[in-house]
């Protein structure tokens, strides 16, 4: 949508939190309108090691709290209760001993990020499109030296096999990043909808008490004419969420090519009466999470205070 707006290709989408905030913000009133609940800032590529390739190394706190405080005012000027994710993305680079990038660098620029998004009134940081475990492990860590309690929410993106790029397993994911101590683990992005279904299910076999995130493609990617195509229409992205529910997601939406059309036909399947043959998870955080308790609770006490 940012470059239907005009974004032009290599150019960082983060630079217009504050050059055109205004394009930004209606973008995002859009997903509010739509029924979303939670909404991610324009910083997925918001670190150092991104904003450094366009010569914004040094602005990296400025863009990130104008995100946050961006998008902070649009749901506050709709009268929505929607809850602000700081969005945090991958590096782009490779963790030593691998790659170039030292544990104790990567938390550094986590952890500026993050003081960005924080200082902007960020509800709580989400995590997503990783695929190495020192890199999410480096990524808390930056967060928790940003602000020791903010929730966590992370994701991996499975799109090799049943895998993230670099080998890592839904089952290993999920004991991994609630180990690390967030609040929501789960998968975004990927190859599409019939994937992020099994990476969830898998997930909730594993660990069944953990308040899972569905949060996929509309379908699967296709390149036509040099841009990226998404063929799910509201009507499968509405499907697709309610078996995401069915198999144990708690927080559920839309990653790559996900319209404010297709946000809309989801919350509304999802607040339809449930169907009485739905699977329906019982363990304590799940059901938690339905009755729109603790955890939610949590983020919105730190909005007031």
């Amino acid at each position: 949508m940012l470059f239907e707006a005009g974004l032009e290709f290599g150019e960082p989408p983060e630079l217009w939190n504050v050059e055109r905030p205004e394009v930004v913000g209606s973008i995002q009133r859009a997903y509010v309108q739509a029924g979303a609940q939670l909404l991610l800032t324009n910083t997925f590529g918001g670190s150092r090691f991104r904003l450094r390739q366009h010569g914004l190394r040094e602005r990296v706190y400025e863009l990130n709290r104008a995100g946050a405080a961006n998008l902070r005012t649009e749901i506050e000027k709709a009268g929505s209760t929607a809850l602000v994710a700081g969005d945090v993305g991958p590096s782009g680079e490779i963790m030593a001993p691998l790659g170039e990038l030292e544990f104790e660098d990567a938390v550094a620029g986590f952890a500026e990020q993050c003081g960005g998004l924080v200082a902007g009134g960020a509800d709580f940081i989400w995590i997503e499109t990783l695929s190495a475990v020192e890199e999410l492990r480096a990524a808390v860590s930056g967060v928790r030296k940003a602000d020791a309690e903010i929730p966590i929410v992370a994701t991996m993106s499975f799109d090799t096999h049943g895998h993230t790029m670099m080998g890592v397993s839904p089952e290993d994911a999920v004991g991994k990043m609630l180990d690390l101590g967030v609040f929501a683990a789960g998968g975004n992005c990927g190859s599409g909808t019939t994937e992020m279904l099994q990476v969830v299910e898998r997930m909730y076999v594993t660990a069944p008490d953990a308040v899972l995130v569905a949060k996929s493609n509309a379908g699967v990617p296709e390149l036509v004419d040099g841009k990226a195509v998404y063929r799910a229409g509201p009507e499968a992205m509405a499907e697709f969420a309610l078996a995401a529910r069915a198999r144990g997601a708690r927080i559920i939406g839309g990653c790559c090519g996900t319209r404010p059309e297709h946000i809309r036909a989801m919350a509304a399947a999802l607040k339809a009466p449930r169907p009485p043959d739905e699977i329906k998870p019982t363990t304590s955080h799940a059901a938690g999470w339905a009755a729109d308790s603790g955890h939610t609770g949590s983020a919105g006490q730190r909005r007031r205070h």
